[in-house]
């Protein structure tokens, strides 16, 4: 909205900082983190007051867990909120990328919503039935795949990019749509089942949409792409803004859900952010990069699924409890311990996805 302003600038003063999508993304972090420490107390008090109980906590869980009964969730409405404010605060509102992560992310944002206030208001893990909530993730996914396909340049329409092996483009033709689908509803189920502990996936999704962010502006712009050869997409560079307010939002809830947490993300937020993530590798052209990026969430998920399947064959369990996070609390390592050394992962492997931009 506000880059309207670039309209009234005669080329050489201030509103002309305006036009620089580095300055809005600036600007974007910082309105998304000051509506962060604005609203996180009032939310909260919100959500403790209408909740009650808060959150029901599993009986099968890890024995720490029962000390967080009454503990508010749908604590992503905070990241959620300043997400949505900071983007259109800042960002370009005729870019189609720009509305289709904008799409993403509030549409998995509605069904965690739904999905929390089925658990808080039933007093139950159970919420929404699976089956409705893939359902609907598959739907929404496959209207944002077709709907980026649109909008990337034809050499590159409906082909999957391969990090490194730059000049490879692999045609996908009609099964890029379930392609797409899989990696956004792979993303949003991977960020959920990570979000276990106190703090344990917004800094993972920050970092991870933070280097998506920075992938996304390179990719965005003709020169950038020329000197790291790799593919252009035109338009994605203000997928920038959007990861900067999920930064900042992503602080600002920090704030509150750093442990021992006053509130938690909730479904709201975690379906949201995943489908975010796995919205902009797509936008970008660079789905498998998001596994290396996100490759916390990866594992999570495969933990899950191993342990699903091997106990169904066997009668027998791989880790002491899926995800591989409960795994390492029944081993006997403090949350934080766990919490920051997941983050440290995170980080070397968030410089791993960028190092593919330059290797070949």
């Amino acid at each position: 909205m506000l880059y309207w302003l670039t309209l009234l600038s005669d080329g050489g003063d201030f509103f002309n900082l305006f036009r620089y999508i580095t300055f809005r993304a600036g600007g974007a972090f910082l309105t998304a983190l000051i509506f962060g420490f604005l609203f996180g107390k009032p939310l909260i008090a919100v959500l403790r007051r209408k909740q009650g109980k808060g959150q029901p906590i599993r009986d099968d869980g890890p024995e720490g867990h029962f000390v967080k009964a009454g503990t508010p969730t749908m604590g992503g409405l905070l990241i959620v909120g300043a997400l949505l404010t900071s983007t259109l605060l800042w960002a370009r509102l005729d870019n189609p990328f720009v509305w289709l992560v904008l799409f993403v992310t509030m549409s998995f944002a509605a069904i965690g919503f739904a999905d929390d206030y089925a658990k808080v208001s039933k007093q139950n893990t159970a919420g929404v039935s699976g089956k409705l909530r893939l359902l609907l993730g598959l739907i929404i996914s496959g209207i944002a795949g077709y709907w980026a396909a649109q909008y990337h340049p034809e050499a590159l329409q409906y082909k999957l990019a391969l990090p490194v092996f730059k000049d490879t483009l692999i045609n996908l033709s009609v099964l890029f749509i379930p392609f797409a689908i899989i990696v956004i509803v792979g993303a949003a189920n991977a960020v959920n089942l990570t979000d276990g502990l106190d703090g344990l996936a917004i800094m993972p999704v920050m970092i991870a949409a933070g280097t998506l962010g920075i992938i996304a502006y390179a990719v965005g712009r003709v020169d950038f792409t020329e000197y790291l050869d790799v593919h252009y997409v035109p338009g994605t560079g203000e997928i920038l803004i959007f990861t900067a307010g999920i930064f900042g939002g992503g602080l600002g809830f920090l704030w509150y859900n750093a442990p021992p947490a006053a509130v938690f993300m909730g479904d709201t937020g975690s379906l949201a952010l995943g489908g975010a993530l796995g919205a902009i590798a797509v936008a970008t052209k660079h789905e498998l990069v998001l596994a290396i990026v996100g490759g916390l969430f990866v594992v999570e998920a495969l933990s899950v699924i191993i342990q699903v399947l091997y106990f169904k064959r066997t009668g027998k369990r791989v880790f002491l409890m899926a995800p591989i996070h409960h795994h390492y609390e029944k081993k006997g390592w403090a949350e934080p311990q766990i919490v920051i050394r997941f983050w440290i992962i995170s980080l070397i492997l968030a410089m791993i996805g960028l190092a593919t931009l330059k290797i070949r």
